[in-house]
């Protein structure tokens, strides 16, 4: 890799005020996951520091508000542009603090890119309904306003992607945003903020009487008891999203629903691929191996569970080992590298305790397991062997119920159709799905409501690589959010209904007489 100096300097953010030449008790050094080399270290915003910011996003709102909708689009576009113009340099930094191979840092900065322009277009079309009045000479319509400032925490996984959901929509539908990123990849938040910002400080579209720009996007980087809880409990932000673990989820849920406000919860995800005898089995491998094995299962789309027709599972089950074997695992900057690290020593000890629950449980390792967690406890970074599992007929294990962010993949034998949706719908989480069949009847069956109860359900495509144009976001435990794409827009903007008597008289609904 190269000297991550120069990727800062390139970007623009070396002597970034937020960055420190050393550390302190009131920092975090961002340390490289595929080498343990820092990145950099990060000064920590305290609670006085988050008051400072609310105050300046939520008075420049109120102008930017103000702005015609097609002007904020046009401004946003700017901001598109410039991410393409640093995609490279940004995708590198992602690889670098996340992990990800070089192929999925660029991908998720087109994201951003891409919502970008999904936003341009939405900025002329925040359509209303009008419908009929039963009263005569009334016109009833329904119009949609900014919400106001929306506060915007997000994970790891994703240290780029999900910020640019939420503010590129939330620009354009009138609204500032404050940014608390993940404290393991700041630094990848400190860029993406900074290239929003200096378009908000270019651009010569939006010049407010009062307040600065560049507060449409404000960030804080801090730590939970700090800046997070303050955020989540503080009614001036409306809308809290929020993506991270089912756990994390409900206590936001509950903050924010004390106060009546808004909570979109991004969850967890147990994701599940159902393979029935009649699949195309060259879409399987390549899609399993993908959503199991990309992002070195750190996604919340990773597939999870596999649950495989019986008359074709162990003829399946030996493709994948097979195909796991040919992985290339180590440097993520590497082109041919197929899998990088996991984030951290936490995560490994995670997938550890996971796969000797496993076998307690009676479950069978297939490849990977405890030996390729120990083959890298050697050298540096947090490598392991992607796993395979091969599940017991006819029981489905505790730990298969729940989510280990880890390249984990459980291979479940089911005799038919409702075996198969029964294991499938019997997680707590509901956000990603995918059924392989040539069955036109299988297919619509898993998307009918006997079927998938999934935010997400696919066919012959794998549970992980959402587009943006259409909503991301799940059910049950994984909390009911919905980002991105199609009317996702609405989640950042306040409904309205308007009645106009245009007429003499005052006729009442329902037609009720009151004192004629």
């Amino acid at each position: 890799m190269q000297n991550a100096k120069d990727l800062l300097k390139r970007l623009g953010i070396d002597r970034h005020p937020r960055l420190l030449p050393c550390g302190g008790a009131d920092s975090i050094t961002s340390e490289c996951p595929a080498t343990g080399e820092p990145i950099g270290t990060v000064r920590l915003d305290t609670a006085v520091e988050l008051e400072a910011t609310i105050v300046r996003c939520v008075a420049v709102q109120k102008a930017w508000r103000m702005l015609p909708a097609p002007q904020r689009g046009e401004i946003v576009r700017q901001i598109g542009e410039e991410f393409r113009k640093h995609k490279n340099d940004l995708g590198e930094l992602v690889t670098r603090e996340a992990g990800k191979i070089r192929a999925e840092g660029l991908g998720e900065i087109q994201e951003c890119i891409d919502i970008a322009d999904f936003s341009v277009g939405l900025s002329r079309q925040l359509y209303g309904n009008s419908m009929h009045s039963e009263r005569p000479s009334h016109r009833m319509f329904e119009q949609w306003h900014p919400l106001g400032t929306i506060g915007c925490i997000t994970a790891f996984n994703f240290p780029a992607a999900v910020w640019a959901w939420n503010s590129m929509l939330a620009a354009t539908c009138g609204n500032a945003t404050i940014w608390k990123p993940s404290l393991i990849t700041p630094i990848v938040a400190i860029a993406c903020n900074e290239v929003a910002q200096r378009v908000m400080q270019t651009q010569t579209i939006f010049r407010p009487a009062y307040g600065d720009p560049r507060d449409v996007f404000g960030l804080v980087i801090g730590r939970d008891s700090e800046v997070g809880e303050r955020m989540v409990a503080d009614r001036r932000l409306p809308l809290i999203s929020a993506t991270g673990s089912c756990r994390m989820g409900r206590k936001v849920g509950q903050v924010v629903a004390g106060r009546l406000g808004r909570a979109l919860l991004e969850l967890g995800g147990n994701n599940a691929i159902i393979v029935m005898p009649d699949a195309d089995m060259k879409l399987v491998e390549r899609a399993v191996v993908f959503g199991a094995v990309g992002t070195a299962g750190q996604r919340c789309t990773s597939t999870r569970r596999l649950i495989v027709h019986e008359s074709i599972v162990e003829k399946l089950t030996d493709k994948l080992t097979h195909l796991y074997a040919s992985i290339k695992i180590g440097d993520p900057m590497d082109e041919a590298t197929l899998m990088g690290p996991l984030i951290h020593a936490e995560t490994k000890n995670a997938m550890k305790s996971a796969i000797e629950q496993a076998v307690a449980q009676g479950c069978h390792v297939k490849c990977g397991g405890l030996p390729g967690l120990a083959k890298y406890d050697n050298r540096p970074g947090y490598f392991c062997e992607p796993t395979i599992i091969s599940v017991p007929k006819g029981v489905v294990p505790a730990i298969c119920r729940e989510e280990t962010f880890a390249p984990i993949l459980y291979i479940f034998s089911v005799k038919n159709f409702e075996e198969a949706m029964e294991i499938h719908n019997g997680v707590d989480q509901g956000l990603s799905s995918a059924i392989f069949t040539d069955s036109v009847r299988s297919a619509e069956r898993f998307l009918s409501h006997q079927g998938s109860d999934c935010g997400i359900a696919n066919v012959n495509l794998g549970t992980s690589g959402a587009e943006i144009g259409g909503a991301f976001g799940g059910e049950k435990d994984t909390g009911g959010g919905r980002e991105s794409g199609s009317d996702s827009w609405k989640q950042y903007m306040r409904r309205q209904t308007c009645t106009v008597n245009w007429g003499t008289d005052l006729p009442l609904a329902q037609g009720i007489r009151f004192g004629d």
